[in-house]
């Protein structure tokens, strides 16, 4: 089972899940419909690897303003957090509950990368 997967957001996320399986060859694993039709969440698979992919929303910008992030499976979200300042990462996001069961939160590395780690794990 994976616990590193990529996370992209699309302008048109409904179009990018239809365009990624046409010219990789990803296959929708779940995907997960807004309130307003659009895509909320998708995970999208490829051989034993996994991709997620959301709806673009400029006017929630994310911590680092770009199109994607990293989103790291772990079992004890608060001691990895500990863990990661300890090593001088920025906190972006302290731990939080999330309202599909996830425990998560948001670190920028020594580049400014974003990462998220939490307890979700595709199934």
């Amino acid at each position: 089972m994976s616990t590193v997967y990529p996370v992209l957001t699309y302008p048109d996320a409904r179009a990018a899940v239809d365009w990624l399986g046409t010219a990789f060859g990803f296959t929708p694993h779940a995907v997960h419909t807004a309130p307003d039709g659009s895509v909320a969440h998708a995970e999208l698979a490829l051989g034993t690897g996994m991709i997620m992919v959301g709806q673009r929303v400029r006017h929630r910008p994310r911590p680092d303003d770009t199109d994607w992030s990293v989103y790291v499976a772990v079992d004890d979200v608060d001691a990895h957090r500990t863990r990661a300042a300890a090593a001088g990462a920025e906190i972006v996001r302290e731990p939080f509950d999330t309202d599909y069961g996830s425990r998560d939160y948001v670190a920028r590395d020594l580049a400014g990368h974003v990462w998220s780690f939490g307890t979700y794990r595709p199934r």
